[in-house]
């Protein structure tokens, strides 16, 4: 329950900042060209709170947290006073209602940059792209445990998430990927990953694992971190022990104990647990429990143990240093994902990467709990995606908006109304299609 509630309160925490962020580009731009701002919403629904300023806008926080608006001055919507007809949005000359509409994506993208920045300052804690265990096609290839990855295709990696990002771009796109490489004697090697060879339909969100590779991460030493209230472990094992077998079978990493406590479960009795404890050896009996991750849906036998966290890479910079990083990594990232949308559209890449509003709770819950760099890395990500999914030219987002204004630009007279309203149904339905998927895929994760 924990988990749940603290999914709906980072959400809305996230919601909240990045929705008023991009909502006060449009408040702000609209008011620099002299457009009246008749609202500026917070969240939709009856206001829970509200109060006008000295221009008459205004503010409110509205019951349902999950966006907001800002409701300007229009003829479109509803009769205006002739002493007011200059401040109404439609009588701005297209460029202004060009940068009131572009304001927003704007303002979510210079948020991006700042979230990275303060990241960056802060520095945030990661895994090295350093392979475990290999097999499989990597092997093959050259690839050894202790190799540390450095370049893929000329692009730099730092972190496991970085390796996998390329690594499955390069699949998608069915290429090969050139990689430059640190090994265990510290000798830099290339080798090539033969990713064009996977069979048609692979699993998409699990390129490097067909391709045999494992990262020194997934392996953490089989120490326990801590315990869960309620789980066998609890009260029976301590924060530092360290395990050496489970029913006699030597565990060296983490990795090494989950099959043999699923061995333990489905026999129905207890597991013999060796632990070394202050130089000392003793043997504990447990049985596992059947646990569901509130996280992810995932149902197993468990013993309550948590493994510990070994960050071995932190992406920190000074402050001067983090402005230009900032930008770069919001380049990479943009570029990242019009390009996994290009694959989308193309069949290239899987539907299944769009998430909805329940990936999104878990996935702020969970980089919460990792501390602020991740939150702020989070936050970035969303503010970034706000931006880029609002551009998109489908009528009755901004970018469908931005879409009549230049289609009028270059005409030189509006859209008619009905070409418009036209466009809005067909933008509605779009959207109705992208909001069903993202909940098909949610709830599709959840029940698998």
């Amino acid at each position: 329950m924990s988990d749940i509630l603290g999914s709906i309160w980072w959400m809305i925490v996230a919601l909240g900042v990045l929705v008023t962020f991009h909502e006060f580009g449009h408040y702000w731009v609209a008011r620099r060209c002299g457009v009246k701002v008749l609202r500026f919403s917070v969240g939709f629904g009856k206001p829970l709170w509200s109060r006008r300023d000295r221009h008459g806008t205004e503010f409110a926080i509205a019951a349902i947290p999950l966006g907001g608006y800002v409701k300007m001055l229009d003829e479109a919507e509803g009769d205006v006073p002739a002493s007011q007809l200059p401040q109404a949005f439609n009588r701005k000359p297209v460029l202004q209602r060009i940068a009131i509409v572009a304001a927003g994506p704007i303002a979510n993208l210079v948020l991006c940059v700042a979230f990275l920045w303060a990241m960056f300052v802060i520095g945030r804690p990661d895994y090295s792209a350093t392979l475990g265990q290999v097999q499989g096609i990597a092997a093959q290839a050259g690839f050894a445990v202790g190799d540390r990855i450095e370049e893929i295709d000329g692009q730099s990696v730092r972190t496991v998430g970085d390796a996998v990002q390329a690594m499955t771009t390069n699949a998608m796109d069915g290429h090969d990927a050139e990689i430059l490489l640190t090994d265990i004697r510290g000798n830099r090697r290339t080798r090539i990953l033969p990713l064009s060879g996977l069979a048609e339909g692979f699993d998409q969100e699990n390129v490097t694992g067909l391709a045999g590779l494992a990262w020194q991460s997934q392996e953490p030493p089989a120490v326990v971190e801590s315990t869960k209230a309620g789980m066998p472990a609890s009260g029976a094992l301590m924060h530092g022990d360290r395990l050496t077998a489970v029913d006699g079978t030597a565990v060296r990493s983490f990795r090494d104990i989950s099959p043999l406590v699923q061995a333990a479960g489905k026999r129905g009795d207890g597991a013999a647990v060796q632990v070394e404890r202050e130089g000392r050896s003793l043997t504990v009996q447990l049985k596992p429990a059947w646990y569901r991750d509130p996280e992810t849906g995932r149902e197993y036998w468990s013993l309550g143990i948590a493994p510990p966290t070994q960050y071995d890479s932190v992406q920190r910079y000074g402050p001067l240093a983090a402005i230009p990083a900032a930008f770069r990594e919001t380049g990479k990232r943009a570029s990242e994902s019009l390009g996994m949308i290009r694959r989308m559209f193309t069949g290239q890449a899987s539907v299944k990467g769009v998430s909805g509003p329940i990936t999104i709770a878990q996935v702020a819950n969970h980089t919460a709990k990792m501390g602020l760099a991740w939150f702020l890395f989070f936050l970035a990500m969303m503010s970034l995606s706000l931006a880029i999914i609002n551009l998109l030219p489908i009528p009755v987002l901004d970018g469908g908006h931005l879409l009549y204004y230049l289609i009028e630009l270059v005409k030189g007279s509006p859209l008619s109304e009905r070409a418009m309203a036209t466009g809005q149904y067909v933008g509605l339905a779009m959207l109705a299609s992208l909001m069903g998927l993202a909940f098909y895929n949610d709830i599709f994760r959840l029940v698998t």
